[in-house]
């Protein structure tokens, strides 16, 4: 009789409505017995899928240690349908609470990569205003990036890029990851982004988050990894900063690190 631990298992979910329908792709793990503590929910990055290094990482500890585990693609990205494209953070938001509603249940930490950070962050907030059979443990961010579209994207353009962007609706970013091709950063996700805006003011969670920051990242500065924190209530925040870390932070002593905050949490 084999002891093999099983799989996650793939399913899909429909959200959105009419035109703006998609079928969104999640990977989910439920907790064994021998599970003690929360469950874990993977938040990728922009133009990131729930196959990378860290989330498949977090499974597999999840799996180790008994701990439900959900991570999924947003509409545009890895197996999920829909068009990059026509994505939004509010569309990717949407996503994000539909799975978590979905698919969890009881107390869970959420893990935010990337923008993935700015999304464990508007869900967090979600789930604080609903009534849900899931509750909020904590939050891990790994070089979050809470507002990228105004504050690293759209603020750091060039006039000329600005322009095109508004007049043809998009800009084709050239891409060091993945394979290479560029791809549409459109006037939709940036404008519809500042519906999301959260450095301005307060972000009150009420529960415990860890950020780890590479200090050598040139997607999202450590510097704003700092805004961040000041934008958290000081009781229960820590910000490590990885002196030789880049934006991916998937060495295995950064998972190390990523996998030593989400047990701190419970």
């Amino acid at each position: 009789m084999s002891n093999a631990i099983p799989e996650a298992v793939l399913g899909f979910i429909n959200v959105g409505e009419g035109p703006s329908a998609r079928r969104i792709a999640v990977r989910s793990r439920a907790g064994q017995e021998s599970g003690r503590g929360p469950g874990l929910v993977w938040l990728g990055g922009f133009k990131s899928d729930m196959q990378g290094s860290k989330a498949v990482a977090l499974d597999a500890w999840a799996a180790d240690h008994g701990r439900a585990a959900v991570r999924f693609d947003y509409s545009g990205h890895g197996e999920s349908g829909g068009d990059f494209a026509d994505g939004t953070i509010g569309s990717w938001l949407e996503d994000s609470v539909a799975v978590f509603e979905r698919f969890c249940d009881g107390p869970q930490v959420l893990i935010g990569s990337s923008m993935g950070g700015w999304m464990a962050l508007l869900l967090a907030r979600e789930i604080r205003k609903r009534a849900s059979k899931a509750s909020l443990a904590g939050l891990v961010l790994i070089a979050p990036a809470p507002d990228f579209t105004e504050e690293l994207m759209w603020k750091n353009f060039s006039p000329a890029v600005k322009k095109e962007i508004e007049t043809k609706g998009f800009w084709l970013r050239p891409s060091d990851y993945g394979d290479g091709s560029p791809y549409p950063i459109t006037r939709n996700l940036i404008e519809e982004g500042r519906n999301h805006l959260l450095l301005g003011s307060a972000i009150d969670l009420g529960c415990p988050v860890r950020i780890l920051q590479g200090a050598q990242d040139p997607d999202v500065p450590w510097q704003h990894a700092f805004a961040l924190t000041h934008r958290l209530p000081a009781d229960d925040v820590v910000l490590t900063m990885i002196q030789d870390g880049d934006h991916r932070l998937s060495r295995p002593q950064d998972i190390a690190r990523i996998l030593a905050a989400v047990a701190e949490i419970g």
